[in-house]
């Protein structure tokens, strides 16, 4: 299924029924007076967060949505029938934004939760509303409101505990393929992955994480450039980040010129995101031989901070990564008692 993050649609809330003008006309019954009922209140449009679902794509076909209109009142005080509501689900991690006033509607972050985006038109009155001692026989009504319409901007955020960032080719995708049971694609190219994925990891029975795999970042990447960019919204969730590292890259560049080109480039793109906690793991060590590792693992600590963790990993070969998933464990885990 095609990926999509980002969607705006119309929504319409039903009408309200108008009130019913109706007078009593029975037998033996000489003064009836007034019996038109209330009409019913419109539909209101709600959206459901629902953990089925993974991406807005179904928004995409479909960009109009209306919720059913209220029932005129009757006569004998029967009230019109109330419009049915209409339901939308979406992705856990949709924020629901006004798209003509960029206000922030609701975020919905838990299953099941759901938010109501357009309100239906409030009934309108039948004449049985306006008798008095003054006013025996009125044909007075009020007709329906009219419901709230409003254009929406649906932007999916991805619920991880765990994010990986880096360079195209670093192995982040290998990486989230050796510790859980997602499958991106991995080959020997740039950008084979082209949108999120999510892994769960699962260390023992009722212990797991969610880890996010993003598409790689490039130099100019802040300004537009490439495709991680567009993702890195995917990782504003995330309590940790992983900054995968390649130790032999293919083309030969400098790891630690990489290391500081992805800093920067987060930097740029949100202090915030820059800010959150970040390890650093040196993957592919399965190409070095282990004094060939210590030397770049000796130059590469010159240049990060002694509190940041660095992790020496093969996640081709799964050396060195079920320790990875305990430590990352361990410090979730401290996150949430804390």
């Amino acid at each position: 299924m095609k990926f999509l993050d980002e969607v705006e649609i119309q929504v319409e809330a039903g009408k309200g029924g108008a009130g019913c003008v109706s007078f009593r006309r029975e037998k033996f019954i000489p003064l009836g007076g007034p019996d038109g009922g209330d009409g019913g209140d419109g539909g209101s449009v709600y959206l459901k967060a629902s953990a089925n679902l993974n991406t807005l794509i179904d928004f995409h076909f479909n960009r109009l949505y209306k919720a059913s209109r209220g029932e005129n009142g009757k006569g004998s005080d029967c009230a019109g029938k109330k419009g049915a509501d209409l339901m939308l689900e979406v992705p856990i991690g949709t924020e629901i934004f006004d798209a003509d006033t960029h206000e922030l509607i609701g975020d919905l972050t838990i299953k099941d939760q759901t938010q109501c985006v357009a309100r239906g038109g409030w009934h309108g009155l039948g004449n049985a509303r306006f008798k008095s001692s003054t006013n025996r026989s009125p044909r007075q009504f009020t007709p329906g409101h009219p419901g709230e319409a409003r254009r929406l901007k649906l932007s999916l955020k991805l619920l991880a505990d765990v994010g990986l960032v880096g360079l195209p080719n670093a192995g982040k995708s290998s990486l989230i393929r050796a510790v859980s049971a997602a499958t991106p694609k991995v080959a020997d190219y740039p950008f084979t992955t082209l949108q999120p994925h999510l892994g769960v990891v699962r260390l023992e029975a009722g212990r797991s994480f969610v880890m996010a795999d993003v598409p790689g970042l490039i130099t100019g990447a802040s300004e537009g450039l490439g495709l991680g960019i567009n993702f890195l919204k995917h990782l504003d969730r995330t309590r940790l980040l992983l900054h995968v590292l390649d130790i032999q890259p293919i083309d030969n560049s400098d790891p630690l010129e990489n290391m500081i080109l992805i800093e920067n480039e987060l930097i740029k793109y949100s202090p915030e995101l820059a800010a959150k906690p970040r390890w650093l793991i040196l993957n592919k060590i399965d190409l070095l031989s282990e004094e060939e590792i210590q030397e770049r693992m000796q130059s590469i600590k010159t240049q990060v901070p002694a509190q940041v963790p660095i992790f020496e990993i093969s996640a081709l070969r799964r050396v060195g990564t079920h320790a990875l998933c305990y430590a990352l464990g361990d410090f979730l885990d401290e996150k949430i008692h804390f």
